[in-house]
């Protein structure tokens, strides 16, 4: 029978958030990989754990991902986990994960710290609907183009960045979104925790002064609905009614539906958009 494939979370700094379930299964694996060995071996001496490790990062991700998977296929169970936190989230567990799926290898997760969900419950922030960006692009378009995108977000955003960058980040952040409530995230679950409830406008002025410590975790409310349809409203209405009915004919709408959709954009009746066009 083949192998199956255990996606350990490890603590994201506090060791006493690691569950029972992962260090039994750390014990028990065949093999675990590793995101930097040389970091994961002292969380395994820690709980006295001595199952043989292999590296696995963004570097060898995907010939290495073949040769765990053979392992697998030969009935070897491997657990991979990621320097802190849960494996495949915003790092190179996710690869092997759709490599073990397309191969038949079964997968299973063992659920335990993430560094973006302990950041979103800390902000006091809306926590329902949230999007998760990770650490942002570094190539200057591709980052430009998500900044862009956030621009019009209504869910809470959450962003990861390196303390020699926040600044940077949160500059880019305030000029592209505009003046938000954030909150500020760093040594998450360490014993120098802070959760900096501010604005984007206050953090980037503060940490211009204080140099951060500690890796962190923006975390940063969306547009309000309300706001976003009254921005549209005026982009709406700075048009003539007949240039606004041929941005959605020129679409392939029919009158009737552009004449509605005109009318809904407006916040106005349909009548008055047919009055208008006669």
């Amino acid at each position: 029978m083949a192998g199956k494939l255990y996606l350990c979370a490890t603590p994201i700094g506090n060791l006493e958030d690691i569950t029972f379930r992962v260090l039994r299964t750390l014990k028990e694996v065949d093999l675990i990989a590793a995101e930097d060995t040389r970091n994961s071996i002292k969380l395994l001496n820690h709980f006295e754990i001595s199952t043989p490790m292999t590296s696995y990062h963004e570097f060898n991700k995907i010939d290495k991902a073949y040769d765990l998977i053979r392992r697998m296929q030969e009935g070897k169970n491997i657990a991979l986990i990621t320097d802190a936190g849960t494996p495949g989230i915003s790092d190179p567990g996710e690869d092997l994960v759709r490599l073990c799926y397309e191969a038949g290898i079964e997968v299973t997760s063992l659920p335990g710290p993430a560094a973006c969900i302990t950041a979103l419950t800390l902000s006091g922030l809306p926590t329902r609907r949230f999007c998760f960006e990770a650490f942002l692009p570094s190539e200057k378009k591709e980052r430009q183009k998500i900044l862009e995108e956030l621009v019009t977000e209504t869910r809470t955003i959450i962003v990861y960045e390196a303390p020699h960058r926040l600044v940077k980040t949160l500059d880019e952040l305030h000029q592209t979104l505009g003046e938000r409530r954030a909150t500020i995230c760093r040594e998450l679950t360490k014993k120098h925790e802070t959760a900096f409830t501010t604005t984007l406008f206050e953090a980037l002025t503060y940490y211009k002064e204080h140099a951060p410590l500690g890796e962190c975790v923006i975390v940063i409310e969306g547009k309000s609905r309300k706001e976003l349809e009254e921005e549209a409203r005026q982009v709406w209405e700075s048009m003539s009614v007949e240039e606004h009915m041929e941005h959605y004919l020129s679409q392939g709408m029919d009158k009737k539906a552009a004449m509605k959709q005109v009318a809904r954009d407006r916040g106005v009746s349909k009548r008055e958009i047919y009055q208008e066009l006669l």
